[in-house]
């Protein structure tokens, strides 16, 4: 084992050559439908925030694109007011707090 290499508490997957034993199959794809969708760019971050619905409830998805490498967070709808709550706390902030020199 390399040093920095921990053990997974899930145990090691087996390779997918081992017979019977090969990686699961990909989760079949969900349909979404896209009920809004909106975008900004802040410095040289692309912000695309969508608003989707599935079988599972609506939710909210947030990607990040920043010279073509990708980051998403989605927000269950039934968390979005507390999710609203906290980024407004953390803009009052940011205005309130002296930048540190």
């Amino acid at each position: 084992m390399i040093s920095n290499e921990r053990p997974s508490p899930f145990g090691r997957r087996p390779y997918q050559g081992q017979a019977g034993h090969g990686y699961s199959q990909p989760k079949p794809q969900i349909q979404e439908d896209t009920l809004k969708s909106g975008e900004v760019q802040i410095e040289r971050k692309n912000f695309v925030f969508t608003l989707k619905e599935n079988p599972r409830g609506r939710f909210l998805r947030i990607t990040e694109d920043v010279g073509g490498r990708r980051d998403t967070i989605i927000i269950p709808s039934t968390g979005l007011e507390e999710f609203k709550k906290l980024v407004d706390e953390m803009v009052k902030a940011s205005n309130e707090i002296q930048p540190k020199t």
